[in-house]
């Protein structure tokens, strides 16, 4: 018999693990991080008045799937919308679990007044979206969604079109020529006295995190899904990776006293969650001290150039520093976090670096009227 709870945070937590099993690519995110999401306390999104629920199923007392259901009333009047999102929708194959957690999340939309629902769409523009379509086989990074093919296929059963595609992508550092990013603007770029280049680290962590928000608001102003973040948005997602940064491999570019580009790059601490199952027990502390001293693969979070230095070399500029110093620090294995079909500048980018698609992913949307 199948139950459907509502509210219940370490059933959210737990339901993956249930419904995939050990063997499965899926890696979580710590326990830690999904407990302040869901608090509506603590989460700018939802301080904002932003309405959410979480809801999980239960077969034989066992959660087997979650999904959250939420508002964004600045992306809705920013895109001229009038839609309502789903996100972490993470399910068993099994369609009588599938069908009750997402009528949970249409019932929630139409609540709301929404005419559509969308996702996975994790919250804001700071986290995950998609659902996997393709790439079942590669192991994802930090920030990458994943989940089995049968998610997909439940969404299509449950009358969801797929729509907005994106991909993932890899490249591998050991053979990728970071010159071949090297335009004449690039390399005029470089060398431009008017560009300070520094790095992120914790000396300067406080500052560059500003310039990283207000280079990723400037630089994303006209994409597709966007909304630009608050700095308290932005610090509550982003402030802990003051304790995973790696400061050889982000960069930060500032012109007139302000942001002009900026990359951020970590170490790809998916092993880490993988191994301590998104719990920091008596291992993390070991787990961490492991992951410190076999970084192989790092990860591209995002890269942006304001607008008033696009077109100048700088985004090429930024990507030939962070994939030299990746290289120079030992690193082999490059990820870079979804990058919009729509978007033929960075599609060129990363094909020119010779990397491959990880995983292509779309956002399933279904009509609430």
């Amino acid at each position: 018999m199948l139950e459907l709870r509502e509210g219940d945070k370490r059933a959210f937590f737990d339901a993956p693990f249930n419904a995939y099993g050990a063997d499965s690519l899926y890696v979580t995110p710590m326990w830690s991080d999904i407990d302040r999401y869901f608090d509506a306390k603590k989460n700018p999104l939802f301080k904002a008045g932003n309405p959410f629920r979480i809801f999980t199923a239960h077969r034989d007392g066992k959660a087997i799937g979650r999904i959250c259901a939420h508002m964004h009333e600045a992306s809705n009047t920013r895109h001229n919308t009038n839609r309502a999102y789903f996100g972490f929708f993470d399910v068993a194959d099994d369609v009588e679990a599938a069908t009750a957690l997402l009528g949970a999340a249409e019932a929630f939309g139409r609540a709301q007044g929404a005419d559509e629902i969308a996702g996975n769409f994790n919250l804001t523009a700071m986290q995950q979206l998609g659902v996997t379509t393709e790439g079942f086989a590669a192991q994802p990074y930090t920030d990458m969604v994943y989940a089995p093919p049968h998610v997909a296929a439940l969404l299509k059963h449950n009358k969801y079109e797929p729509t907005f595609p994106v991909s993932t992508w890899e490249i591998d550092l050991t053979s990728a020529n970071p010159e071949a990013l090297l335009t004449d603007k690039a390399r005029a770029a470089l060398i431009d006295p008017a560009y300070e280049w520094t790095r992120i680290d914790r000396r300067n962590f406080a500052a560059r995190l500003e310039d990283a928000r207000n280079a990723l608001n400037d630089g994303f102003a006209k994409n597709p899904m966007f909304v630009p973040l608050t700095r308290e948005e932005y610090e509550f997602h982003a402030k802990e990776m003051m304790w995973i940064l790696d400061p050889r491999i982000s960069c930060c570019v500032r012109a007139n006293g302000q942001a002009a580009g900026v990359v951020v790059c970590i170490p790809d601490l998916n092993p880490f969650m993988r191994a301590v199952r998104g719990a920091y027990g008596w291992n993390a502390p070991i787990e961490f001290i492991k992951q410190r001293f076999n970084r192989k693969r790092a990860v591209i979070i995002y890269y942006s150039t304001a607008r008033t230095h696009q077109g100048r070399g700088l985004n090429s500029a930024m990507l030939y520093r962070v994939l030299t110093n990746l290289r120079a620090a030992g690193y082999e294995k490059l990820g870079i976090t979804w990058v919009a079909d729509v978007n033929a500048a960075s599609l060129r980018q990363v094909e020119k670096l010779g990397a491959t698609r990880l995983h292509s992913l779309h956002l399933f949307r279904k009509a609430l009227t």
